[in-house]
């Protein structure tokens, strides 16, 4: 789809949940998202201007007569012109860092190819043309990746401090409306703020996260009363051509509209509409995963983890050695694991802790929680703690990777007694078992580590199968490459 879906990598899940009653942060006042955009906009074309000053100013020195002023305006023109139709000065409500970088890498391109072409067919030295242009391309990609990159980080840190962002009121306070409206209070980072509910039979006013402020008729008075920019719409008992009359009239007030479909567990990105007169038909593209797509992504996954483990063979070796040195024989822990299909395997990690002179049990988790961490007594050695913290303990995984019993992103593998235990009591628990195990996924680079929500790692490792792609996959391994950097950054 040429937009974002709304939270579309946080699809919510209808397993009985229990959320407690919480009391929303106090709103300061927000200001200032429409002029985030207008400086996005203004940023780039003065990291353009940069750019080509730059790629002039050292033109001669690099032996490159300098470009016509004439093609670096329409170069910039492109640029922008792709920029603006790929969403790029629009407010999303997920700050996604790379992938913007992705769309500008793919903006310079195109307007670099679109230039030469048209320079080609114009008489003039073509000598010059792909130097002049590959200049052009490079300093434009950097400093426009540089400027997207420090606004997005900025963006990021003024939403997650409630200093911008949308007062959003969401339509509907049931279970849905009561997850979405708790999920938003969680993570400001998406930027839209619930300020109440408008629904005229919530389900239970004690239990939602933020108050009741109308019912569908009262629309109008509680945006001008409450300042809402933006209306969630979930589900509720209003009738259709209420809730069509309230998403009109939010359209007159000029307040964006979002929307929660019905049965959207079985909805993905690769989204196709089609119309039957005024009547949509939605079709979600699922990835096959017995398909030709997972089969290459399995290959790929044995080349880059023999690169890995070729290329990080020093590293490995003084990992073995400081093993081997603080616990002994046998470097390698070995522990069954439930992995695709269901079938068991020997999940390979260095040994971090000292041996049990007593059996471990088995942990009594509370309801909903995965199992992680330290199980027992804390029996980690000094360097085992460094292992742990860092996760290079998971670094012998990459040998499950080249045996064909792991992939380098997939769910993480469990435990079979969890195993059992979970597909009974969790929704939709059994579906991660349709892919090869990971060493880090989709859940692990949001902070799902751990003793964390089990049935929200199991949303997003759904989410990663049914979306997969080859940049999502290229996507968490500079994620995790980023978390263990800025691990290494803090420890010093």
């Amino acid at each position: 789809m040429a937009t974002r879906p709304l939270n579309a990598e946080a699809i919510p899940v209808l397993e009985p949940i229990e959320l407690e009653a919480t009391e929303a942060p106090a709103l300061r006042p927000l200001r200032g998202v429409g002029s985030w955009t207008r400086g996005a906009f203004a940023l780039d074309v003065a990291m353009l201007a940069a750019a080509a000053v730059a790629a002039q100013l050292g033109s001669h020195l690099a032996g490159i007569q300098p470009a016509p002023v004439f093609w670096l305006a329409l170069y910039s023109a492109v640029v922008m012109l792709v920029l603006r139709l790929r969403g790029m000065y629009s407010w999303h409500v997920r700050v996604q860092p790379l992938d913007d970088v992705r769309t500008v890498l793919t903006a310079v391109v195109l307007a670099a190819m679109t230039v030469v072409s048209i320079r080609v067919l114009l008489p003039g030295n073509l000598d010059e043309i792909g130097p002049q242009s590959l200049r052009l391309l490079a300093f434009s990609a950097v400093y426009l990746t540089a400027g997207r990159m420090a606004l997005d980080w900025t963006q990021l840190q003024a939403r997650r401090q409630r200093e911008l962002g949308k007062p959003t009121l969401v339509v509907g306070a049931g279970r849905v409306g009561r997850l979405a409206a708790s999920r938003l209070l969680e993570h400001p980072e998406f930027g839209l703020h619930p300020v109440g509910f408008l629904d005229k039979e919530p389900l239970d006013e004690a239990m939602l996260p933020v108050p009741v402020v109308g019912a569908s008729w009262d629309l109008e008075h509680v945006v001008e009363q409450h300042g809402i920019e933006h209306v969630l719409v979930t589900f509720s008992t209003a009738p259709s051509e209420v809730l069509l009359r309230e998403i009109k009239r939010c359209e007159e007030l000029g307040v964006g509209v979002s929307l929660v479909p019905r049965l959207f567990e079985s909805l993905t990105e690769r989204l196709e509409i089609e119309h039957i007169g005024g009547l949509p038909l939605l079709t979600a593209r699922k990835t096959d995963p017995k398909g030709w797509q997972f089969a290459v992504k399995h290959v790929i996954d044995r080349v880059v983890a023999a690169g890995i483990l070729l290329l990080a063979s020093p590293l490995f070796l003084f990992l073995a050695l400081g093993t081997l040195a603080s616990v002994g024989r046998p470097v390698f822990f070995r522990q069954p694991r439930t992995g695709r299909d269901g079938r068991d395997f020997e999940m390979l990690k260095f040994r971090s802790m000292r041996t049990s002179s007593e059996p471990v049990t088995l942990p009594d988790l509370p309801h909903d929680t995965a199992p992680g961490g330290v199980e027992g007594d804390d029996r980690r050695t000094r360097f085992g703690t460094f292992l742990r913290r860092t996760s290079l303990d998971e670094l012998p995984q990459l040998l499950n990777v080249l045996q064909g019993e792991m992939s380098l992103i997939g769910p993480r593998p469990e435990r079979p007694d969890f195993v059992r235990l979970f597909e009974q009591n969790i929704h939709r628990y059994g579906d991660r078992l349709r892919v090869k195990s990971g060493i880090t996924g989709w859940a692990q680079v949001h902070g799902l580590r751990g003793r964390t929500s089990l049935s929200d790692r199991v949303e997003w490792d759904n989410y990663y199968i049914e979306n997969w792609s080859l940049w999502l996959d290229v996507k968490i391994l500079l994620m995790t490459a980023l978390a263990v950097f800025q691990y290494f950054t803090r420890a010093e």
